[in-house]
């Protein structure tokens, strides 16, 4: 759902070469050249930018189409799937919370959710609402993501609620930074118990609507007019293709990790908020949240590595609550990614120079490159640094992970076409396999072939290729699975029989919420008939 890519960060670790020194601030015109040219480099359907600056909009715009079906332009304010930016806007729900005397930071979760799990006791008994929003639980990048991604499971929130018990911990509580998601899916559980209202009519009652934020949408499911909506697409090198949009049904899991759609028209009003430190309205007599919440949300709690580029002399780098936060040649700088199939954004705010920028994309992967090459060079020209072709620095670097990781999906095909020939008895695995968060799967056959199938994600299907020893290849059926097909390991007993499966992605750039890795699937007694499937 709500997932960062790790090219996002390779380049800031990449030391610039001097050029020519740039404007201290780009004008429309230059933003147009600059995006033109990006769109030019990278196979990117639409983008749309919005830019604060000052207390003022100084520049809103959109690029490109909404669909390369329809060929409709892309404005102000179409909709883009804005994924984990929707993590700001849960933090600050539960600032507001807080200063409505519901609950404090360091409440325990239990407090509020008894039926609460974790991996051992004490981690369970003492996690905080703060340790839901940074990352540090101790458990591995993106851990259970596989429940609500790909979308169309059956798990609910209460599934979610009492799964981390059965996880297993990569690190000591509170340590280490690896990315999550369902933790905020339970601070939006939190935002519905303790304020009687649903995560989604919070965030449109009591944040969209007083900032005038209304054509944003904190479900997909709520937009009922999708002309203005942009279409998600894929691509693959240079050719595009439209893909359906991901969807969850609120009723079964909020979108507080990632599910709200909005447009850089209302997003504007968003960054200017952020800016004025809570206060909005045309004096700023209003206000959304306090300066000493905004304080909480931009402190960080947990540390990560300061970008090493010289060319921004940064000191520190950390994650606050809901925001990434640095410095960047003597400014703070606040910002978030956001990922979803086919949808790629990012917010960037620099307080000191009050300004913030947020770029909007509709296609995976290569908009990763267009928001990273956008939104740097607008905030280096603010900054004045000298100018620096970050368009193309992207556009390489997204060609040579993409090649490099083609590589390594390719001899793993080559392998399997290599042993096509190799005698394979199906009934030595056929049968229902067990995961103690995940559920069932099924090993069956279709059409005298091996097939792989969720009990709980049916888009998890595919048909299972020989790999070699006791491992085979699934590739999903479904397209929409991206660089997502994933080895499947069985262990056998004495007889040749298998009894567990462990499973891996099989390409480098697969999203990390396929996380394949954590399952651990046991055969369930009694289920070594052969299953077939037509």
């Amino acid at each position: 759902m709500t997932r960062i890519l790790k090219v996002f960060y390779l380049i800031l670790f990449i030391c610039s070469v001097n050029l020519p020194s740039a404007k201290s601030q780009i004008n429309s015109s230059e933003i147009d050249a600059l995006i033109a040219r990006a769109l030019d480099s990278f196979a990117v359907a639409g983008v749309a930018v919005a830019i604060v600056k000052d207390g003022k909009i100084v520049h809103e715009k959109g690029y490109g189409v909404k669909s390369i079906d329809t060929k409709t332009p892309v404005n102000a304010s179409t909709n883009f799937g804005i994924a984990s930016n929707s993590k700001a806007f849960t933090c600050s729900a539960l600032a507001m919370l807080v200063e409505d005397g519901k609950l404090t930071w360091t409440d325990k979760v239990v407090q509020h959710i008894p039926e609460f799990t974790m991996y051992n006791p004490y981690v369970q008994q003492n996690f905080t609402i703060e340790d839901l929003l940074t990352h540090r639980s101790g458990l591995s990048l993106g851990m259970g993501d596989l429940m609500f991604f790909p979308d169309g499971s059956d798990f609910t929130i209460d599934d979610i609620i009492s799964s981390f018990q059965h996880f297993k911990p990569v690190s000591a509580f509170r340590t280490k930074w690896d990315y999550d998601n369902l933790l905020y899916l339970v601070a939006g559980e939190i935002i519905k118990r303790v304020s009687g209202m649903s995560y989604e009519t919070f965030i449109e009652t009591r944040i969209f609507k007083p900032l005038g934020m209304d054509h944003s949408y904190s479900s997909y499911n709520y937009i009922k007019d999708h002309s203005n909506t942009a279409v998600p697409h894929l691509n693959e090198g240079k050719t595009i293709t439209t893909v359906r949009p991901e969807q969850w049904d609120p009723e079964k899991i909020n979108g507080a990790a990632g599910g709200i759609y909005s447009n850089v028209h209302d997003l504007a009003q968003w960054m200017l908020v952020q800016l004025n430190h809570g206060k909005y309205g045309e004096n700023l007599d209003k206000e959304l949240f306090s300066l000493a919440s905004q304080n909480a949300m931009w402190t960080i709690h947990t540390v990560q590595q300061a970008n090493k580029n010289p060319r921004y002399n940064s000191h520190f780098a950390g994650y606050g609550l809901g925001w990434q936060l640095t410095d960047a040649k003597g400014n703070m700088v606040v910002s978030h990614t956001g990922g979803l199939i086919g949808m790629l954004s990012k917010t960037l705010l620099i307080p000191d120079l009050n300004l913030g920028i947020v770029v909007l994309t509709n296609t995976y992967l290569d908009g990763a490159g267009v928001f990273s090459a956008v939104s740097q060079t607008i905030a280096d020209s603010y900054m004045g640094l000298e100018t620096f072709d970050w368009v193309a620095t992207y556009t390489n670097t997204l060609k040579n992970k993409n090649t490099e990781a083609q590589a390594v999906v390719d001899v793993v095909w080559q392998t399997v076409k290599t042993n096509k020939t190799v005698p394979v008895k199906p009934e030595h695995y056929l049968g229902t396999y067990a995961d103690a968060w995940f559920g069932k799967i099924d090993i069956y056959l279709k059409n005298n072939k091996l097939w792989f199938k969720s009990q709980r994600s049916p888009k998890l299907t595919g048909e299972l290729f020989y790999y070699k020893a006791n491992t085979f290849v699934c590739k999903w059926s479904d397209s929409y699975m991206v660089d997502a097909d994933a080895f499947v390991m069985f262990s056998l007993d004495e007889n040749g029989l298998a009894q567990s499966i462990k499973m891996k992605g099989i390409s480098p750039a697969i999203d990390f919420s396929f996380d394949f890795q954590d399952l651990d699937l046991q055969r369930i007694p009694n289920q070594q008939e052969t299953r077939t499937h037509h």
